[in-house]
C-alpha cells in the first residue's frame, strides 16, 4: 500500500502486489449493546455500503433508530447511490477526525490482535481471517463496549 495525492473523494489507480488479493470489512458497533453488524466483501463502494446499510438495519432493535457514525470516505457519501434505511441515520464526521470515530478503535484492535502480520495463501483464507476476527469480536459484547464507547455519543433519555 502506498500514499499519492490524489482529488479527494477518488480512488486513484496505484501498483499493488499482484500476488495478493484484498477483501474489505463492513462493520459497525453498538456500544451500548455490545453488539455489530459486519460483512466481508470484495469492493469498498456504494454498492457495498448499501449492503452494509442493510445488514445494520436487520440488527437494530425493532422500534429503534440507529445513528451511523462515519467518517467522509467515498462510498459513505449518499449523492443519490445510497438507500438509506428509514431505521438509520448517519452522522458524517468533520473531516481530519478519525479520533471521534469509535469504530476506528475497533478497526485498531483487529489490526493489533487478529490481522496483522500475516501472510494469506488465498482469497478465501483473507475473507475466513476476517471472518473470524469479526466474529471473536462480536462474540465479546463487554470488549465492544470498552472499545467503542465515547462519553460525548451518550445520551440521557
Amino acid at each position: 500500500m502506498t500514499r499519492v495525492w490524489a482529488e479527494r473523494g477518488s480512488r486513484p489507480p496505484a501498483p499493488r502486489d499482484q500476488r495478493y488479493d484484498w477483501a474489505y470489512l463492513f462493520g459497525a458497533v453498538c456500544p451500548a449493546r455490545g453488539t455489530g453488524a459486519g460483512l466481508v466483501l470484495p469492493d469498498a463502494n456504494s454498492e457495498a455500503m448499501n449492503l452494509h446499510l442493510a445488514e445494520i438495519e436487520r440488527h437494530v432493535t425493532p422500534g429503534s433508530h440507529a445513528v451511523v457514525v462515519l467518517d467522509r470516505a467515498g462510498w459513505h457519501k449518499v449523492g443519490g447511490r445510497l438507500r438509506l434505511p428509514h431505521n438509520i441515520s448517519l452522522l458524517p464526521l468533520p473531516a481530519y477526525s478519525p479520533e471521534l470515530n469509535p469504530q476506528e478503535n475497533v478497526w485498531q484492535f483487529l489490526r493489533q490482535n487478529k490481522l496483522s502480520i500475516r501472510v494469506f495463501d488465498s482469497y478465501e483464507a483473507i475473507v475466513d481471517a476476517c471472518c473470524d476476527a469479526w466474529n471473536d469480536l462480536i462474540g465479546t459484547p463487554e470488549r465492544i463496549t470498552s472499545i467503542a464507547t465515547r462519553q460525548w455519543a451518550s445520551v440521557n433519555i
